[in-house]
């Protein structure tokens, strides 16, 4: 008899679960034991060290957030001087956002405590299969972050399709 097929609410359930739990797990292992800094505050301090300068209103839009939170996070990084504000050279209207040399040695180190543990874990818990599984699903786990479907909460809890 053939497994069954779960839905996509199913899988979005169990999906959001999982990555609450790894998320929180990756938390645990990654954290400096002097940490002074919320998550949001340094995944946004990655994605500059990453990407470069960038706007507050870029951020947000990177990051999913209103720009009004993401203004306020900027101001908590800059207080610890982890960040720098300068004028954008090609419209001195807008203000570029900027790691600091102390940013980018934070970024440097939370991601080798995070991935050494995770690599660990991989390594003790899954064979050949999982792993193929795993590399799947980092590639659909991408598409899911960068999708903007039509989704309303009306759709989300009725499952009715927007029509355009």
């Amino acid at each position: 008899m053939a497994a069954r097929t779960a839905t996509s609410r199913e899988l979005a359930n169990g999906l959001a679960q999982a990555m609450t739990r790894l998320r929180a797990r990756l938390r645990l292992e990654s954290a400096p034991t002097d940490m002074n800094w919320t998550w949001s505050q340094l995944l946004t301090l990655a994605r500059i060290a990453q990407d470069g300068p960038a706007s507050v209103s870029v951020l947000a839009q990177a990051e999913h957030v209103r720009p009004q939170s993401m203004a306020e996070t900027i101001a908590a990084l800059k207080r610890l001087d982890l960040v720098a504000a300068s004028a954008d050279p090609q419209d001195g209207r807008k203000t570029l956002i900027s790691a600091t040399n102390e940013g980018m040695s934070l970024v440097a180190s939370i991601p080798a405590l995070r991935e050494a543990w995770l690599e660990a874990a991989v390594d003790s818990v899954t064979d050949a299969a999982e792993r193929e599984a795993l590399t799947t699903a980092i590639t659909v786990m991408n598409r899911l972050a960068d999708c903007d479907a039509a989704v309303t909460a009306s759709t989300a809890v009725t499952g009715a399709v927007p029509t355009n």
